[in-house]
């Protein structure tokens, strides 16, 4: 097989392994108890905070670790919004259809079981929530905004800079989800500006079942995880301690490999977007040309079952995706396609295809000499219908 799903999940890396081994027998202890198998636990986790710390340009205090990036959005946007009404009154949030589901139906359950006010941005035909779109939704009633880094399915990446800075000068709290970001783009939280910021472990080469939420010093939460003391009081549980030194680590080879790691998968992925777009027709590239993440090409085939397009590749020995993992087997289009304005003859042929540090270029033109086969036989099974 020929993995090339590196945006649904990456394998772990060794040295991240081999960080975590200790912490599960031989370190074991649990970090809210006193003696010395607790204070080992407990420096393991300090460290991996202030490991994290250090790649977001924060302080350490400012790093809740939870089980993972969506239950990060989830506290992000829950906590958030409510202890903002609760000291201002403002109701209103801010999001678009094309955000993963972690934020677009934490959003939805908001609005419909405690009373808040949901907005849809709008996206332009790349799937970008612009400037403009932010500027033109914000009112004096508006609690929070929340707009991805990069976008799992498509891979435009979000102007996030800009938009936290319009959020801040009208008194809006500014989250971005991050999760798919991490791995290739700077996470810098005061370049970002942001106030809240997603991340997930296994997506950067960590466990999966870890995350974090950085929380800017000042924005109230309030707290989804009730129980002990742990995580500021922010999220309740005893601590993964191999799973968040493993994520730590993970974080950290991130940043310090990134340049090396853009300049090992752009040159594929363009290869892979120039070549689909010229053998196959009725094909088009979804997401931003240019502003994208550096491993991801992603596509739509008109008259085409992306489902069956997807088993047709995997029996052929290739792993990929038609839009997010959480969407297989779903008949119905992606919501972010058909944000993008795709009619459903051509939303339903969904594509993803995302690289990683062991794709190599004869995985990707093994690929490319079956994938056009594989869609005319779609195609003409559809026709046989």
């Amino acid at each position: 097989m020929i993995y090339l799903d590196y945006a649904a999940t990456t394998p772990v890396d060794q040295r991240v392994i081999d960080a975590m081994l200790p912490y599960f027998r031989e370190n074991f202890g649990n970090p809210s108890s006193i003696h010395r198998y607790g204070q080992k636990a407990e420096s393991a986790v300090d460290a991996a905070r202030e490991k994290v710390a250090a790649v977001l340009h924060c302080r350490a205090d400012e790093i809740i670790f939870t089980s993972c990036g969506s239950e990060s959005d989830n506290l992000a946007l829950r906590g958030a919004a409510m202890a903002r009404r609760n000291d201002s009154g403002r109701k209103w949030i801010l999001t678009s259809k094309t955000e993963h589901h972690a934020v677009s139906k934490t959003a939805q359950q908001l609005e419909k079981e405690y009373g808040f006010q949901l907005e849809w941005l709008d996206v332009n035909e790349y799937g970008e929530v612009t400037s403009e779109a932010l500027k033109k939704a914000v009112c004096d009633d508006t609690a929070l905004a929340s707009v991805m880094y990069a976008n799992n399915e498509i891979g435009t990446i979000n102007p996030i800079a800009e938009l936290a800075k319009i959020a801040h000068d009208n008194n809006i709290l500014f989250h971005t989800d991050a999760v798919q970001a991490a791995a290739y783009l700077d996470v810098n939280v005061e370049k970002l500006g942001v106030d809240l910021m997603s991340l997930g472990g296994h997506k950067f080469y960590g466990p999966k079942g870890v995350g974090a939420l950085y929380v800017r010093k000042g924005t109230k939460l309030l707290p989804h995880l009730t129980g002990g003391g742990q995580e500021f009081s922010l999220r309740a549980g005893t601590h993964n301690v191999p799973y968040i030194v493993g994520f730590a680590e993970a974080l950290h080879l991130a940043a310090e490999e990134r340049d090396a790691r853009m300049g090992h998968v752009k040159p594929l992925r363009d290869h892979i977007i120039g070549q689909v777009l010229e053998t196959i027709p009725d094909s088009r590239l979804t997401g931003h040309p240019e502003s994208r993440l550096p491993n991801h090409a992603s596509f739509v085939f008109k008259d085409v079952d992306g489902n069956l397009l997807m088993q047709m590749l995997d029996a052929a020995g290739f792993a990929c995706s038609s839009g997010s993992a959480c969407k297989t087997g779903n008949p119905e289009p992606s919501e972010v396609i058909t944000s993008l304005g795709y009619s459903r003859d051509w939303a339903l042929g969904s594509l993803r295809i995302t690289l990683g540090v062991d794709s190599s270029p004869a995985d990707v033109d093994d690929f490319l000499k079956s994938l056009p086969l594989l869609v005319e036989k779609v195609r003409g099974l559809r026709v046989a219908k």
